[in-house]
């Protein structure tokens, strides 16, 4: 009877979810935030992509010949390209080439591979690669063009790359000769607010003195913000992530800013301009969620996103740089093991210790 209606013996699971398709409905995410990084911030987006994944499924199949395991399964699973993609979208699309083929090797080699691959590997890599080259170069990798707004390019009297312009910027570092670095790159709004406020003005000084600005944060910036979301959203829909790490990061980062801008509106930009400007959506959604370095107790969860939202927060507005979403992630990444072993839940059928 069982066999003619299709069960199986226990236990039973409606699906399994496969490393290779969560990688894939992670991409398919990625999708309407990085077109509206190609629409406002140039061809130099898809290059970085193409290369990043180029050289991490590489350096993944590299590693495992020289393992002596097979090559195949591990790329197969497309978890190195996802750490591509998400490398990617943080740098600059004017990063040299040479510099991502260092941020892959080490997200892919030192920090993943190294540790015993995925499942084994404590930080995130494709923030790891990141803040390495952050670190070691902090002006290539802080060096963003200026949003495609019609009025800021005239404003700042700016200029925009064509595809050639951009491989050619990327792979062997030359600009249109009518052109220098002062006419296409721009500091991003969490970089251009810190500097204002650093120089003693206050917020509605700042808003009125540059076109940057949009609604919530950033012109630009809020569309792939927006976007972004929209795939964040979807991978809840498809199950693929759970709603505690985003929530509770979104929740640390707005509450924490929310009070500072109650205390002094003045100082302090009003809550939403922290998501809409920057990685914090990007980061809540893709990056916290990382099923290998994040908590996995619910309660943990919540406590885990909840910190890296307020980290964000504070290196934001008195660390060295302006956007932080790697600093925190990485931070957290370290404690995920001790915020799990306090707050394992209790077995069913045990009471719990005083």
């Amino acid at each position: 009877m069982q066999a003619q209606l299709g069960f199986v013996s226990s236990p039973h699971a409606a699906r399994v979810n496969r490393v290779d398709w969560v990688m894939t409905q992670v991409c398919l995410a990625l999708v309407p935030g990085t077109l509206a990084l190609v629409w406002f911030f140039g061809w130099g987006v898809l290059i970085n992509m193409a290369l990043a994944t180029v050289f991490a499924v590489a350096a993944e199949a590299m590693v495992m010949q020289l393992r002596g395991r097979p090559v195949l399964p591990a790329i197969r699973d497309w978890s190195a390209v996802v750490t591509a993609l998400l490398f990617a979208l943080t740098i600059p699309p004017t990063l040299p080439w040479w510099m991502t083929l260092l941020g892959m090797l080490f997200a892919i080699v030192i920090v993943k591979q190294l540790y015993g691959g995925i499942g084994y590997n404590p930080f995130n890599p494709a923030m790891a690669g990141y803040v390495f080259l952050l670190i070691s170069y902090p002006v290539a990798t802080t060096s963003w063009l200026p949003p495609a707004v019609p009025e800021l390019l005239e404003a700042k009297d700016l200029a925009t790359l064509s595809f050639l312009d951009s491989a050619r910027l990327i792979f062997t570092g030359g600009l249109p000769t009518d052109l220098s670095w002062d006419a296409i790159t721009a500091a991003t709004p969490l970089d251009e607010m810190r500097t204002k406020l650093d120089q003693g003005m206050t917020i509605p000084e700042i808003r009125a003195s540059s076109p940057l600005w949009g609604v919530f944060g950033g012109r630009g910036w809020e569309w792939v913000a927006g976007l972004f979301l929209l795939g964040g959203l979807y991978m809840l829909w498809r199950q693929v992530i759970t709603w505690h790490i985003p929530v509770a990061f979104l929740g640390g980062l707005l509450i924490t800013a929310g009070a500072f801008w109650l205390l002094d509106p003045q100082t302090h930009p009003f809550p939403t301009f922290h998501l809409f400007s920057g990685a914090a959506i990007l980061g809540a959604f893709f990056i916290a969620t990382d099923p290998v370095t994040a908590c996995t107790t619910k309660g943990g969860q919540l406590i885990y996103g909840f910190a890296i939202g307020a980290t964000v927060f504070v290196i934001r507005t008195w660390g060295g740089y302006p956007d932080a979403v790697a600093f925190s992630v990485l931070l957290l990444n370290i404690a995920a093991p001790m915020i799990d072993h306090y707050t394992q839940p209790r077995v069913f059928g045990q009471k719990r210790r005083a």
